[in-house]
């Protein structure tokens, strides 16, 4: 089955098979050091699979049927002795308010068609504690954008809200087997607190409704043009300001004024 990989691949499930064993070191190597178990989601082929479980206890989700009978003839003993515990389906379908009934970290190769939501949900879980995931590039620079930054949006007031983001690794599309269309990125998130505040994050969606456009424009769509006038007046915001140029803090204050 390792053979070939490109043939294996599904489409439906965005399977791209991480096969640089120079990238998989790099990853175990940036891992946060923490007790933790970890979560994987998605180990495909098992190929970073095979070295988590050298070096934690790890509880690992895929949606792939063919897949998941591999995984459990290749990680037999591993499934034995409790190194790895596979759960076979949806990994949306398992997670309700906390994925697993521990503390955990994310550490997966992320298909890119879920990698939003599942991090979205992961800094929401309490029981996770950092995430590890290797995603489109695009996608990990919205989550780790700095103010002023073009990829600056509501995903990185949201993630710097409640944790620290980096990218921590480039990868390019030959490190895969069938090779993407894009250029990958590996992101440490490292949470402090979890996201809970779904009022401020309708306030943000309404924020970046059009990010070229100015924070004032976007927010008289929904809030009161005076009370706007007024929380602007007291940060001491011009109104021709667009929305990637304030801080993480200054949406918080903001927020505050008119809610």
């Amino acid at each position: 089955m390792q053979k070939d990989r490109a043939a294996i691949a599904k489409k439906k499930f965005g399977q791209n098979f991480l096969k640089d064993e120079a990238v998989l070191a790099q990853i175990i190597q940036s891992m946060p050091d923490t007790p933790n178990r970890i979560a994987e989601i998605g180990p495909g082929l098992g190929d970073l699979t095979k070295y988590l479980v050298d070096v934690k206890s790890v509880t690992a989700f895929e949606v792939d049927t063919d897949l998941c009978k591999h995984l459990k003839h290749q990680f037999a003993d591993a499934i034995a002795t409790n190194a790895l515990t596979l759960q076979c389906g949806d990994v949306l379908e398992h997670w309700k308010s906390e994925l697993l009934d521990e503390p955990y970290d994310l550490v997966a190769n992320l298909p890119y068609y879920i990698a939003t939501n599942i991090i979205l949900k992961a800094l929401a879980d309490p029981a996770c504690r950092n995430l590890l995931v290797m995603i489109q590039r695009e996608v990990a620079e919205k989550f780790s954008a700095a103010p002023g930054e073009r990829a600056f949006g509501a995903l990185s007031v949201i993630t710097q809200s409640v944790a620290e983001a980096e990218i921590v690794l480039h990868v390019p599309p030959t490190a895969f087997d069938p090779a993407p269309k894009v250029d990958s990125c590996v992101l440490l998130i490292s949470k402090r607190a979890n996201r809970n505040d779904e009022g401020f994050e309708e306030f943000l969606r309404t924020a970046f409704t059009q990010p070229r456009k100015t924070l004032h424009k976007n927010l008289s769509s929904r809030y009161d043009g005076d009370l706007l006038i007024q929380s602007f007046l007291e940060l001491e915001l011009e109104r021709s300001i667009r929305p990637h140029q304030l801080d993480t803090s200054d949406f918080h204050r903001l927020y505050a004024l008119i809610k």
